[in-house]
């Protein structure tokens, strides 16, 4: 894709700051209408600026309702907008949020302290106040990360700004090297489309609009959507299922594993149920995320963590590395502690130690499903990387669980690498 310069002012070819031109599609009719912009990712991380702060702003300007951090990466700004007029409308957010005030040099970083944010600049050295009395001002500061902590966006967008300023960027333009390259080549790439544009909002008011009439459903419904759920009739289901499913859903020592009296906990309930759904449905791509956080909440598990060490083990298939897209609204929807993304990483080894055993070559997909957990903000680096250092026998046998970390060693060497890329701009 052609590229054009940061400084719209600057018409010199050889400008080292680029960036790719918005592209957006109109979607939809009448009060539907939307706008989708296709590269805004690629474009807010040449800014080194996370695309939250960008379509925000778009969205004040506009004056209209945004998605701001999508899963799927559609970055959707309701009603129907030109691509010429949001780059007109980019160009005001350069001026005002990236570009240096001294020698006008886009290689800053946004640092906020004492309630105010100041660019800092690595090329002048110059420290510049933004105006807080503009709205995405104040949107920046309700929304920064935690103390220590940088939002993950704006970590990659420093790097790629960082490796601009070297003269360093590779011809990916992805900017995370060669190490990263055909990790995120072949992640998430936003082909897959989520609940409506990957809204978390919209699945929130799904979830809530069906809920309310969920025990009317159940009653009325009972044949389409609820199984019998006997300790007899549980086993039996089991003994049908697959060789990669035989084993039982949950291991661990917490409270709320095992049913009453030894017998089925809830979660072998919610995951014999999702494998019968799945047979009945012909796949796991019939299988809709509303029905299946409702079943979780009908078990009053839909936020506990361990629902997630199921729902990785289930609700996909081995194009799991393509389909997380499409689910990650639902499962940010039970929980993204901690706990939760632990459990997460404990689905993915039982999802690819189970299937190697009739499928070796499924350790190949180990990477790019971390890859797109990571990319939809279903994991974090810490925990990766925590989790990368030291085998478990928790979810599998501990020869799997090291075969599994072994396979994801060309993901997390990347995420190490980043990190020290990290600690090296931050102590300049």
């Amino acid at each position: 894709m052609a590229t054009i310069n940061i400084r719209s002012d600057i018409k010199d070819p050889f400008y080292r700051y680029k960036m790719e031109r918005l592209q957006s599609k109109i979607e939809g009719k009448g009060n539907g209408i939307k706008t989708v912009i296709v590269n805004l990712s690629s474009v807010a991380q040449s800014l080194a600026r996370p695309g939250s702060y960008v379509i925000k702003y778009f969205g004040f300007e506009l004056g209209a309702q945004t998605n701001n951090n999508p899963a799927d990466d559609r970055w959707i700004i309701n009603g129907a907008h030109e691509a010429s007029k949001l780059q007109d409308y980019l160009v005001g957010f350069i001026n005002k949020f990236v570009l240096c005030k001294k020698c006008k040099n886009p290689e800053t970083e946004v640092v906020i302290k004492d309630g105010s944010i100041v660019l800092d600049c690595k090329a002048c050295g110059e420290r510049s106040d933004v105006d807080l009395r503009l709205k995405l001002s104040g949107f920046i500061l309700k929304t920064q990360p935690k103390k220590g902590k940088k939002d993950k966006a704006e970590r990659k967008a420093a790097r790629k700004a960082r490796e601009n300023g070297n003269g360093e960027v590779k011809e990916n333009g992805n900017g995370h090297g060669s190490g990263g390259e055909n990790i995120s080549e072949n992640g998430s790439n936003g082909d897959d489309v989520a609940i409506e544009a990957g809204s978390d909002d919209e699945l929130t008011r799904r979830i809530n609009a069906e809920a309310q009439v969920l025990d009317e459903e159940i009653e009325a419904n009972d044949h389409e959507w609820t199984v019998d759920m006997s300790d007899e009739a549980v086993r039996a289901r089991q003994m049908q299922l697959p060789e990669d499913l035989k084993q039982k859903l949950v291991l661990g020592d917490d409270d709320d594993e095992e049913g009453e009296n030894g017998g089925i906990s809830k979660y072998d309930q919610l995951g014999t149920w999702i494998t019968s759904e799945v047979e009945v449905k012909g796949g796991v791509d019939k299988l809709d995320d509303v029905a299946i956080y409702l079943k979780a909440k009908e078990l009053g598990i839909e936020t506990k963590h361990r629902t997630l060490l199921v729902l990785v083990s289930t609700i996909f298939d081995d194009n799991m590395a393509k389909q997380v897209a499409k689910r990650a609204a639902m499962l940010k929807n039970v929980g993204t502690s901690e706990k939760h993304q632990k459990s997460i990483l404990g689905g993915v080894e039982r999802f690819i130690g189970l299937r190697a055993k009739e499928k070796p070559d499924i350790y190949e997909q180990t990477s790019k499903i971390l890859v797109s957990l990571y990319n939809a903000d279903l994991l974090t680096e810490d925990i990766i990387i925590k989790w990368g250092t030291k085998a478990s026998k928790k979810y599998i046998d501990i020869a799997t669980s090291k075969k599994v970390r072994k396979s994801a060693e060309p993901f997390l060497q990347w995420l190490a690498e980043a990190e020290s890329d990290d600690d090296d701009g931050d102590s300049e």
